[in-house]
């Protein structure tokens, strides 16, 4: 009875999960008309020439190619930096080592697109970056508290005596850290790095500033809502809905990549 009832409760909950995703994609299918009478579920024709028109509209092959690049180098900066910060803070001791944690902590409570946008955009614009999306990459990786918390919870968990026998050996303390660390934090680095591949992806604020004037280095969150008008200045709300479904393809495809570090992460990352 009690495995039965969690099925249904897993089955409840996946539908009101899927149900935003398929209406969205019905909704794709549909001629503005039919979308926004809301008439019926299924589209009474299809139009698969929305998503053809949804490509050439907003130019989504350069706005996929900008928001891929900027994902990709977010996370793997905020890997690189996130584990360096991880396996410092756990197995260091230096000075001002609770200072470092209390503010990485303190960043978690503070909005980027709200407290801090005005500085850091000039920040980027003393650096001269402001009309390029690595100055939108910088401060993504620069937000990277949350990968920190993530990781230094698998580095705590790595028993010290490998890193013991590792200086035996000869190694130092950047050779354990590549060789020993690292290679052990594999299913972390997963989780960690879908995280931050979702949130590079589906980052707005950011985007748009520093695209006002770049209209090519927008990314598909920003060109998404260039779709909303078409022709005449009439709403194209099926449009929108195509454009968002094949945004979600990016990421469906990282989640299949990533979803053995979940499976993983049951099993645990370090075996005797």
């Amino acid at each position: 009875m009690s495995r039965t009832l969690l099925w249904i409760f897993l089955l409840i909950v996946a539908a009101f999960a899927l149900f935003p995703i398929i209406l969205a994609f019905f909704g794709s299918l549909k001629t503005n008309l039919e979308l926004t009478t809301g008439t019926t579920l299924l589209p009474k024709s299809w139009q698969i020439g929305n998503y053809a028109q949804a490509w050439n509209s907003a130019n989504f092959a350069r706005f996929t190619w900008n928001s891929v690049f900027i994902s990709i180098f977010t996370t793997l900066g905020t890997l690189f930096i996130g584990t360096m910060a991880a396996y410092a803070v756990a197995r260091v001791d230096f000075y001002g080592k609770r200072i470092y944690v209390v503010i990485q902590s303190c960043t978690l409570f503070i909005s980027i697109g709200a407290v801090v946008l005005r500085p850091q955009f000039d920040l980027m614009v003393a650096l001269n970056l402001q009309k390029s999306l690595w100055g939108v990459i910088i401060i993504l990786i620069s937000a990277h508290a949350t990968a920190f918390f993530m990781l230094i919870g698998f580095v705590r968990a790595i028993p010290k005596d490998l890193d013991e026998a590792a200086f035996i050996d000869g190694c130092n303390f950047y050779s354990v850290y590549f060789r020993v660390i690292l290679p052990l934090l594999t299913p972390a680095l997963g989780v960690t790095a879908l995280w931050t591949f979702r949130g590079a992806w589906n980052e707005y604020i950011l985007p748009l500033v520093f695209t006002m004037t770049q209209p090519k280095l927008q990314t598909l969150t920003v060109g998404l809502a260039g779709l909303k008008y078409g022709i005449g200045d009439a709403a194209q709300p099926q449009l929108m809905l195509a454009g968002a479904c094949l945004s979600m393809l990016p990421m469906i495809v990282v989640y299949i990549f990533a979803n053995k570090s979940f499976m993983q992460m049951t099993a645990g990352s370090v075996k005797g």
